[in-house]
């Protein structure tokens, strides 16, 4: 069973699914304290945000670094000297390697724009309109070493309107984005295990949320 003690926030813009899970943090709603924020953008806005709200902040800029696993190197080491021990991707818009991925396995939460396995990658409500479908979302899931397929943890439904644009689906669906990932976490946050593709979590849905 894993029971997760600190939180590690990865963003590379505004962050402002960090500043919904920090709030939910403030409130209790996530018993778990977020121990560290970190961009690989020097000037990503959800730095500051966090520094702003006094959670330590790490810019590891990918640009700085002469390769990926340098890179990830240094930012393993700042996760694990901050006493994180669950990752969380939130507008982290570097997809993280293998290597990486390894060394947090099963603990690294990532979400996603889409009803996954529907639409993963990049430019996914536009996937969606272009498709068709008709309801939409967004998918908490746990990372793997394959793109958006790791185990789904919760989704939140958006329906498709006929005149939705990808500025208007996406609006909606990130609204729904800051709901999930409270949620997710805050069931997570009470102890898991993954059996298979199944994430078992050790208290009922009903006592997760406060």
């Amino acid at each position: 069973m894993i029971r997760p003690t600190g939180l590690a926030v990865l963003l590379s813009g505004r962050g402002s699914n960090f500043r919904a899970i920090h709030a939910a943090v403030q409130k209790g709603r996530i018993p778990v304290p977020v121990l560290a924020v970190v961009s690989n953008r020097a000037d990503a806005e959800g730095l500051e945000r966090a520094s702003a709200l006094g959670v330590p902040v790490f810019a590891l800029d990918d640009r700085d670094f002469p390769s990926r696993k340098a890179h990830e190197q240094e930012l393993i080491r700042v996760v694990q000297e901050a006493g994180a021990d669950l990752v969380i991707l939130a507008g982290y818009m570097r997809r993280l390697s293998p290597y990486f991925v390894t060394q947090f396995p099963s603990r690294i939460v990532n979400i996603h724009p889409s009803l996954l396995p529907s639409f993963p990658g990049v430019k996914a409500q536009e996937q969606a309109l272009k498709h068709g479908v008709k309801i939409s979302g967004c998918t908490v899931h746990l990372v793997n070493e394959q793109l958006d397929a790791g185990p789904i943890v919760l989704q939140r439904v958006v329906d498709v309107r006929d005149d939705d644009s990808v500025e208007s689906l996406s609006s909606r669906i990130l609204a729904q984005e800051h709901e999930a990932f409270v949620e997710a976490l805050a069931r997570l946050s009470g102890g898991y295990r993954v059996e298979g593709r199944q994430v078992v979590f050790a208290m009922p849905e009903s006592s997760s949320l406060g």
